[in-house]
This record gives C-alpha cells, structure tokens and sequence, in this order.
C-alpha cells in the first residue's frame, strides 16, 4: 500500500468532512429544537459564497492586502447569510409552526427551488471562479503532496467552531434555553423561556456554520455555481442522519465518517461513484441504525 496517497485521501476526507459538518450542524440543531428538515439550508451555504465572491471582488478593485479581503469578504458574508437564514425561518415556518408536519417540509422546500433560482437568475448558471482567500503558505517538504495548508485551515477552522459551539450550548444561558426547548418545548415556554426566539437563534447560528462552509470549500475549489448547495446540502443531512439527527457530537461523527468513506472510495473504488456512497451508506443506516450512531431511539407513549 503506498503510505502517502492513503494519508493523502485522509486529509481530503478530514476536509469534505469538516464542511459537511459545519453544514450537518444546522439540520441537527434545527431538528433537535422544533423536529424540521431545513432542506433551504444547503442554499444559505450557497448563499453565503456567493456573497463573500462579490464583496471580495469589490474589495480585490481597492488594492486591500489579501488577508484583510478574506477577513472582510467572510464576516459580511456571514453576517449576511445569517441574517437570510433568521428571515426564512420567519418567512417559511414561524406562520407553518402549529401545521402538519407535511406543511412544513412542503415549505421547507420550496424555499430551497425558491433560492436556487433567485441566485440562477441573479447570476448565472455556468461556474464561476472564486478567488483564493484561504492563505496558501509553503509546507515542510515531508508534508508536500499529502496535504495542503488550505485543507488544514478548513480543519482547523471547524475545530474552532465546533468548540465555541459545545461551550455556548453548554454553559450560555441561550444554550441552556435550547436545551430547555429541545427535550420539552411546552414545558420551557411554561418556565418562562422565549421559544420563538430561542428558535431564531437556532437559525442564526445553522446559517452562519453553513455560510462559512460554503465559503472555505468555494475558496479551497476555486470555482462556484448556483447549485453548489444543493448536493452539499443532502450530503450534510446523510451525515446528520448517520451520526443522529439531532445529536451535535453525531453530526460531527456522521460527517467525517462519510468525508473518510467518500475520499477512500474515491481513491481506491472509483470516483465516478463518489457520490453513490452517501446514499448506500444512509440507505444502511436506515435499515441497520435507524437513529444513527450516537442517536437515541424515540419513544412513544400509547
């Protein structure tokens, strides 16, 4: 076995499943608090790409330094993508919250074809190039041809997030909230907690992780269409699934076991079926672990 292209396809399953976390995050989160499939939310991680692609090229026109462009170009995207996200849950569920549940997913959606086509008309359906924000320094020779300084920053980047994350569920007060609303939304309206908004934030937070997946892979690839979303986004919910939907640890566990399964299937299978993987493994999942790997099985009382 050669030593270094299996450390190679390490490092790119460490990184497709850095962003599928970052995007598992947000359906987890969300299903966990008010049981919902966000299915627009692979469109925010579009979103979010394309806004940092227009801030950065207007910013590339003043002769900003590189790194103060991708500063710059990330936080306005951010915040953007997060606001976008804080509006569709307004706009597409608040007034669906006491539907079925087939209302919503309906919803849920049309959003996403909503979106998708919004950015298709606005920009336009061919890929476009996406300038190199991720910082691109020479690596010890040993490193060189195993992995790039770009794939360990998405790593790092994720890492970082996922931490913050833990620590504000954890010991914030709008954590403890979510918590509250998770396990017995009914019981934490009657403790006084605001579930609307606590759900708000939710959304804030998912679009914000998605948004800034969007914007580490577009950077890392180079190029960006109005579909990007779309396949990133099933691929997230197939890791939410197989780690637990709505367990946070089982979206980080779900989306580097398929970001590990899709690289060495690639590398070693083919990767003209990359993409079947995912679906194989969710449709075993389904079948052998139907709460995922770190899921809970639900019970229901007769």
């Amino acid at each position: 076995m050669n030593t270094e292209y299996f450390f190679r396809l390490f490092f790119s399953g460490l990184t497709r499943g850095s962003i599928y976390a970052l995007l598992a995050l947000g359906y987890t989160m969300v299903y966990g608090i008010i049981k919902l499939i966000n299915f627009a939310h692979g469109e925010i991680y579009m979103i979010g790409a394309f806004t940092a692609l227009i801030i950065a090229g207007a910013l590339t026109l003043t002769g900003m330094p590189a790194l103060a462009i991708l500063v710059l170009a990330s936080l306005v995207a951010l915040l953007y993508s997060s606001i976008y996200g804080f509006t569709i849950e307004k706009i597409a569920y608040k007034p669906l919250r006491k539907a079925p549940r087939l209302s919503v997913l309906i919803s849920a959606i049309g959003m996403s074809m909503f979106l998708q086509n919004y950015v298709l008309l606005a920009q336009t359906s061919n890929f476009l190039p996406f300038p190199q924000l991720l910082p691109d320094i020479t690596l010890p020779e040993s490193w060189q041809g195993i992995v790039t300084l770009p794939q360990f920053f998405i790593f790092v980047a994720t890492a970082i997030v996922m931490v913050i994350l833990t620590l504000l569920i954890k010991f914030t007060r709008m954590g403890k909230s979510m918590r509250a609303t998770s396990q017995d939304r009914t019981m934490a309206m009657l403790s006084g907690i605001n579930v609307n908004r606590v759900i708000s934030y939710t959304f804030l937070i998912g679009s914000f992780t998605a948004a800034l997946g969007g914007i580490l892979i577009s950077s890392y690839t180079g190029q960006i269409n109005y579909f990007i979303g779309f396949l990133a986004g099933i691929k997230a919910f197939v890791a939410a699934v197989l780690g637990g939907i709505g367990s946070i640890p089982g979206a980080v566990l779900g989306s580097m076991v398929l970001g590990m399964a899709e690289s060495y299937a690639a590398g070693y299978v083919s990767s003209v079926y990359e993409d079947v993987f995912a679906f194989i493994i969710l449709v075993l999942i389904l079948i052998f672990k139907p709460s995922g790997l770190l899921g809970k099985p639900e019970t229901q009382k007769v």
